[in-house]
């Protein structure tokens, strides 16, 4: 008797290819989902008070936890400490201005303010001097501050003390527990690298935010290997401003020197830029009282901000001789909602490129 063989029928043999094929496409998923959910570098780099660390700031906001009430409290010396410097900043620009406040009690409110000090770190956190936040107030709602104000260009007055002043009396409080907002305004100079790591998606973000002044740009280095983009901040609002180290040198000017020696750095050839072109808010605010056209003369779009920000882009992109992409943002770095937006569409720039990079696209 001999034996009797069958084969399989033609059906059984394409349901066994079509098995084959899914279990081949389920394992290239796999293998791209796992090259995705490799960790993305994110370098934050510009220069001085251009709003890198509001970002790191934002992110813990958005993609952490937020601020707890007891890191919150860790932020009350600085805040203090803001506005003592804040005040000491308009006592000093009226004087270099040769203008006298228009109340005689705001002269001898100046007096007292520019030689006070904190005299130890527990005088930050405790509640602030009665006598000088009197002084303050005082020499904040003098009649002569406006026009001092509309002469910012010509001195130096942190972004955050209009704010401050105006809610002096909360934070003179004796029970003052700093708000999100006033953790986003609080400014400390950034002085080596900070790092922090969050998740956006199925994207782990390792991001760094490296002191901006001239002296901090040497650290910077070590962080440029792997790095999977750049988010070079621009504060539009210093178009009119001259850098604290050097104080001939246009700030804008330095911002587009430093963009420069990045986006055509050899260290960068694979990387994307997303330039974010911050402090919108301001900028708007500023552009008629100081027209973009007398520190840019080539400009001629007035005071309308979309011009004179497309404008500055413009001059960005000019340096731009590497060709990389650049992916621009109009932000306001202390705005939560605009941020997140803003990194909603940051988080498709960095997927579409890590597809690129594994081979997917």
């Amino acid at each position: 008797m001999g034996s009797c063989m069958s084969s399989p029928s033609p059906e059984a043999s394409a349901a066994a290819r079509g098995e084959k094929a899914s279990a081949a496409i389920d394992r290239q998923i796999e293998d791209d989902a796992r090259r995705l959910k490799k960790e993305c570098k994110i370098l934050l780099l510009g220069s001085g008070e251009s709003g890198k660390t509001t970002i790191v700031k934002q992110m813990k906001i958005i993609h952490q936890s937020g601020y707890s009430e007891e890191e919150r409290l860790m932020f009350r010396p600085t805040i203090h400490k803001n506005v003592l410097d804040g005040a000491k900043a308009l006592c000093e620009a009226l004087a270099k201005l040769s203008m006298a406040p228009a109340e005689e009690e705001s002269a001898l409110a100046a007096d007292r303010i520019l030689p006070y000090m904190f005299q130890t770190e527990t005088a930050l956190t405790a509640p602030m001097d009665p006598q000088l936040v009197a002084d303050i107030k005082q020499l904040w709602h003098d009649a002569k501050i406006p026009e001092l104000l509309a002469r910012q260009n010509e001195y130096y007055l942190m972004d955050s003390a209009p704010y401050f002043f105006e809610e002096l009396d909360r934070i003179a409080d004796v029970n003052y527990i700093p708000s999100e907002m006033d953790v986003l305004r609080a400014r400390t100079k950034t002085t080596g690298i900070y790092e922090t790591r969050f998740s956006m998606g199925n994207l782990s973000i390792h991001m760094f935010d490296v002191g901006g002044q001239r002296s901090e740009r040497k650290k910077w280095i070590h962080c440029f290997e792997a790095v999977t983009s750049i988010i070079f901040c621009v504060a539009l609002s210093e178009y009119d401003q001259v850098l604290l180290e050097e104080s001939n040198q246009n700030r804008m000017t330095e911002s587009l020197v430093l963009f420069d020696s990045v986006i055509n750095s050899r260290w960068f050839v694979r990387t994307s830029i997303i330039l974010f072109l911050n402090k919108i808010d301001i900028f708007k605010a500023k552009l008629p009282k100081s027209p973009l056209g007398d520190f840019f003369p080539d400009y001629q779009g007035g005071s309308d901000a979309n011009k004179a920000a497309k404008y500055i882009l413009y001059r960005f992109t000019q340096v731009n001789r590497a060709k990389l992409n650049i992916y621009p943002h109009l932000t306001q770095a202390t705005d939560t909602s605009n941020i997140r937006l803003v990194f909603a569409a940051v988080k498709e720039t960095i997927l579409q490129n890590a597809l690129k990079d594994s081979g997917i696209l």
